[in-house]
């Protein structure tokens, strides 16, 4: 029953977070900034604007994003099979790649183009770190890897790899490309409105969620850690955030992939030969 409660107000808790987030980034930023509950008067600002529909595909796979990273969402609460949670995700991903690619809007396929990109960039390391659990726990499913005790130190490299992508994830400086509201209106979200962009706002919130309870797994069953990574990571992210400057697509890439993806490597082939 708890679970299902959780897996209800998943979207609400992500955008208290966003919330608290651009809080933290004005208090940053010596300015006033937006309440906390900001999001939520945008989310009721947007249901009275008219919904303009390029095509049916281009709602529709928005709408399926939004749904699908909700379900992975539920899946991570419910205990389901980690490596499942990192495919489904990669597939909530293609969703709005696709709905991207399926208007005719420069600025929307630039976004779809960024987003595929990012997506190659971060995917193997997403998929290194499931890897990584089951050579520690002997299984992919995530109940077992909460119970256990923590296994960052084990997981050091990969670990650092995940707080690499996690601004890639949230769209934070230095790795916010994909987006990039400066060069290409806002990504592949740009042709999105009305209702439809709720869809989107709200997917955006779900990813904080995700991103945080693959975050808490790096604890174990300490509560303690747990509470510790939560605020350490999200300060960390919000630190970076306003103190770095957006960097190229293509450097996005070779540094993910350099640093990240071998770092991450390197770790799992030393869990293999330990």
């Amino acid at each position: 029953m708890i679970e299902i409660i959780l897996i209800v107000i998943a979207p609400i808790v992500g955008g208290l977070i966003y919330g608290f987030e651009r809080v933290v980034r004005a208090r940053m930023q010596n300015r006033q900034g937006p309440p906390i509950l900001q999001p939520f008067y945008d989310m009721y600002k947007l249901i009275g604007k008219q919904a303009f529909i390029v095509n049916p595909y281009h709602s529709i796979l928005g709408i399926m994003h939004f749904v699908t990273i909700w379900v992975v969402v539920a899946f991570i609460i419910l205990g389901e099979n980690l490596l499942y949670v990192v495919f489904l995700h990669l597939l909530s991903t293609i969703f709005i790649i696709l709905a991207g690619f399926s208007v005719n809007s420069i600025y929307s396929h630039i976004g779809s183009n960024r987003e595929l990109l990012a997506t190659i960039a971060y995917e193997p390391i997403l998929i290194i770190m499931a890897v990584g659990f089951y050579i520690i726990n002997g299984t992919f499913d995530i109940p077992v890897i909460r119970a256990n005790p923590s296994e960052i130190i084990s997981l050091v490299l990969i670990f650092l790899s995940f707080l690499l992508i996690i601004p890639i994830k949230l769209k934070k400086s230095p790795f916010d490309a994909s987006e990039a509201h400066q060069e290409i209106v806002g990504g592949v979200e740009v042709e999105f409105s009305g209702i439809f962009f709720e869809f989107i706002y709200m997917a955006k919130w779900l990813e904080y969620v995700f991103i945080y309870l693959l975050l808490v797994l790096f604890a174990g069953n300490n509560i303690i850690l747990s509470i510790a990574l939560l605020i350490g990571v999200f300060l960390l992210v919000n630190i970076v955030d306003n103190a770095t400057a957006r960097v190229k697509m293509k450097h996005l890439i070779n540094i993910v992939l350099s640093i990240g993806f071998t770092l991450s490597l390197v770790n799992l082939l030393g869990l293999s030969y330990v």
